[in-house]
């Protein structure tokens, strides 16, 4: 027999269609952009500064809700590899390749710094300057403590170069005056690479900062994935490396209907106050399931990198698939660990989703979910660049990546905050609760919000801003039966600004979360 449900209902007729879980924001369609990055000032939140290839940046100061766009200038050249970061101060800071006088590229690493949350930028530094060596794929870290820069790179002797006297080494320079002036170029590898752009050649270089001030790095090469440390802030570095795991068939890989493709390592280290604080994690993709199944991988060391566990799947999903161009971060406030990825789980051939794994352990376990709306489809004379990032503070998370739709080339990124204190979809359906995605949305006035009790219970439903502050308490400890129910929402009775906002079911200690978006 069926068990009977009470459904309460509004005399209006209010129609509800599908949504995505994490609304997905259009963040710019300009100069073909590809190879995007991201990052959330840690002093105000609401305020992210993105940036794509070769010389496109974006600024948001609602959270990413709406964008902003400009064309980055220097006189040092613009030149790709765009790399966003942030100090405590909340300066954002710019990093790319440099074309200075044309047909001379590369000769150099520039920072370019904003102090009004990524409108303006100055004419910049640089570092690596080498004669005619070339200065590539480079990524920077902020020290927290004191704001000091470090910056690691690829230095080619001549890129493309076939001659056995050219190598490839990772370079490292810091900046402790707020990316004023840098300090001259270190090599920290001890073997070198080729000049190939391949397998071969050391790359990846993605520092991190140590809770006590030292300087994690690792890159990958012809000895597979190396890694190196320094204790005293980047002035001095061990005479040898740690060779610490292999990449089966090589970081250079094909994957069908990507121009490039790469499973070059990220490094981060949780600075948080949480129990995993002072742990080291690398993050890479390769092929060593066959070259129809990239997987993404992940090890870590919990004694300064001294030893490392073994590899990790990270997807959760059956052999086969492809997942591929991963990046991580860690929120340092609560010490969880994020990474985005393009995913083929769900689809034949080439179509492709966003996938993002998130895990509060520690690295021992991952929940994956799909954070793009709808797949897309790559081709192959398109170039997507080499990477996609995510940024990630106090629980609001910023994935960003590259989207083809109609032959256009786009930067999207997601609302994916407050993951942790949700369930996944995959997961509701345990629950003695379930609540789904109001209608309309984006809100503009009245939205409604529909949510399912399967046995008699008492309910809460709250509304929060993007920093966890209670806007809206539509129920609270209410005694309701087993039934649908459907409740209106009016976003002008409460107040409430434009901007992204979180409604949260609440019943004892479940709590299910949606995101609301009001224009």
């Amino acid at each position: 027999m069926r068990n009977l449900v009470f459904i309460i209902i509004f005399s209006i007729a209010v129609p509800f269609t599908a949504t995505a879980q994490y609304p997905n924001i259009l963040i710019g369609t300009e100069n073909s952009p590809n190879e995007p990055s991201i990052c959330i000032n840690p002093k105000n939140p609401s305020q992210m500064v993105a940036g794509s290839n070769t010389d496109n940046y974006y600024y948001s100061s609602d959270g990413g809700l709406t964008w902003t766009h400009g064309v980055l200038s220097s006189s040092l050249g613009v030149w790709g590899d765009p790399v966003v970061i942030a100090d405590t101060a909340g300066n954002f800071y710019f990093f790319h390749l440099s074309v200075p006088t044309w047909p001379q590229w590369l000769d150099r690493i520039v920072c370019q710094k904003s102090v009004n949350g990524g409108q303006t930028w100055n004419d910049g530094s640089y570092m690596g300057l080498n004669g005619t060596k070339d200065q590539d794929k480079e990524w920077a870290v902020v020290n927290p403590v004191d704001n000091a820069i470090y910056t690691c790179w690829t230095q080619f002797d001549k890129y493309n170069s076939t001659a056995p006297n050219d190598s490839s080494n990772i370079m490292f320079s810091r900046s402790i005056d707020g990316g004023v002036t840098w300090s001259a170029a270190k090599r920290i590898n001890r073997r070198a690479g080729d000049c190939l752009d391949m397998d071969n050649t050391v790359e990846g270089a993605v520092p991190a900062v140590g809770p006590n001030g030292e300087v994690y790095v690792s890159w990958a090469g012809p000895l597979g994935l190396v890694f190196t440390k320094s204790t005293d802030g980047g002035v001095s570095w061990p005479d040898s490396n740690l060779v610490i795991g292999d990449i089966p068939g090589g970081w250079d890989f094909a994957v069908p209907g990507i121009y490039r493709a790469n499973g070059l390592p990220v490094t981060c280290c949780d600075l948080s106050d949480g129990p995993y604080r002072g742990t080291i994690y690398i993050n890479w993709s390769d092929q060593r399931n066959g070259e129809d199944d990239t997987d993404i991988w992940l090890i870590k060391s919990t004694n300064g990198g001294t030893t490392w566990t073994n590899p990790q799947r990270v997807n959760d999903d059956p052999a086969g698939r492809q997942q591929f161009f991963t990046w991580m971060t860690i929120d340092q406030v609560t010490g969880y660990i994020y990474m985005v990825f393009y995913d083929r789980r769900n689809h034949f051939g080439n179509l492709t989703d966003v996938y993002m794994a998130v895990s509060t352990d520690g690295g021992e376990s991952f929940n994956n979910f799909k954070v793009s709306e709808s797949p897309f489809e790559p081709e192959p004379a398109i170039f997507f660049g080499d990477y996609t990032n995510i940024a990630a503070h106090n629980n609001i998370v910023r994935p960003i990546w590259t989207r083809l739709h109609a032959g256009n080339l786009s930067i999207m990124t997601a609302l994916a905050d407050n993951i942790f204190t949700g369930v996944s979809p995959e997961k509701e359906s345990v629950l003695p609760i379930s609540l789904e995605q109001n209608y309309p949305n984006p809100v503009h006035d009245i939205t409604y919000i529909t949510y399912k009790v399967y046995t008699p219970a008492r309910i809460s439903l709250k509304v929060f801003d993007m920093f966890g502050n209670i806007v809206a308490k539509m129920l609270e400890n209410k005694p309701v039966s087993s039934g649908k129910y459907v409740e209106k929402f009016n976003s002008k009775t409460f107040g409430l600004t434009p901007g992204v906002y979180y409604y949260s079911l609440i019943s004892n200690d479940i709590i299910v979360n949606r995101k609301m978006v009001v224009h």
